[in-house]
């Protein structure tokens, strides 16, 4: 294993809006960087390609490739899959590589996702993303925790990340990161049917003022045109994730109700967007109405019919 982070073989696992972000800016710095997603073998698969061509990553054909040739790997998939690529992941790993899960996972997933890296001689250490990653890019904020995070912080940081410790214990930093998730996405779900309801109504202007009253640091109208805007592009995505939440809620003691209603209405607008409700995915024009009530209209109109 390298002592030198700018020498390392990066494997991304997982090549959507993260890993690319994350290509992107370890290129930039002459870094070498491969990556294996599944929809390499799907519809998508043209445009991954033609993105990690311009940039010199190079595409594994499996999880066992990719691993086999990475001196550092960081998983970056969606929740469901953070102990499955893991399992993948340890199938093939080289002693003493570090496998990054940044993956919203809760933390026993996190803990089951450790044992499998750990248990092939990999070093595991856990990774919290804790804010939305495009306006950070690869300076977004991330909690490290585990036995390795202490020794991994410093080598992360070299090559351009902002990472912090929060536990050599694993699990802590994805329950800061899971319990934040109730309020993040929850707050997502509840502006879209709050904010389509009032429009229903008529009465959105009223309901904004009085929101701008109780809480005058935020501009309502622009964070509901980007609450809108993200949940459409990535409900499924979010949808995952606040399952894996609701599940930390449960590993607690405590009943989910507010994230498994999260949940539901993540899923429920990825439905439409699945549909074509929103505009045709992967064009410039999706999921960037500046007036969330365009998509608020739309949503009124599917189920008018």
């Amino acid at each position: 294993m390298m002592a030198d982070p700018k020498r390392w073989q990066i494997g991304l696992v997982g090549y959507g809006e993260v890993g690319r972000i994350l290509a992107e800016d370890l290129r930039r710095q002459d870094i070498k960087v491969a990556a294996y997603d599944v929809k390499l073998g799907g519809e998508q698969a043209a445009a991954l390609k033609d993105h990690a061509a311009k940039l010199g990553v190079m595409l594994a054909a499996s999880h066992a490739e990719l691993t086999m040739k990475s001196d550092f790997i960081i998983s970056a998939v969606t929740a469901s899959q953070a102990v499955p690529v893991a399992k993948a992941c340890a199938a093939a790993i080289n002693q003493g590589t570090w496998f990054l899960d940044f993956n919203s996972a809760s933390p026993g997933a996190k803990q089951r996702a450790a044992a499998l890296i750990d248990g092939a001689a990999g070093r595991y250490v856990e990774g919290a993303v804790m804010t939305s990653v495009p306006p950070y890019r690869i300076k977004v904020p991330l909690l490290l925790g585990g036995p390795g995070a202490r020794e991994l912080e410093p080598l992360l940081n070299t090559i351009g990340f902002a990472a912090k410790v929060a536990s050599d214990k694993l699990g802590v930093s994805s329950a800061v990161k899971m319990c934040r998730s109730i309020m993040i996405k929850g707050l997502e779900a509840m502006v879209i049917e709050s904010f389509t309801t009032a429009r229903a109504y008529g009465v959105e202007d009223a309901v904004l003022a009085s929101l701008a009253e109780t809480f005058p640091a935020i501009d309502w109208e622009k964070q509901g045109a980007y609450f809108f805007q993200r949940v459409i592009e990535h409900g499924r995505r979010r949808a995952e994730e606040v399952r894996e939440v609701a599940e930390t809620v449960r590993e607690a003691g405590l009943t989910p109700w507010s994230a498994e209603g999260t949940a539901e209405r993540q899923a429920w607008v990825a439905d439409l967007a699945d549909e074509g409700l929103f505009g045709t995915k992967g064009t410039k024009e999706f999921a960037r109405s500046a007036d969330w009530r365009t998509e608020a209209d739309r949503i009124l109109a599917r189920i008018k019919r």
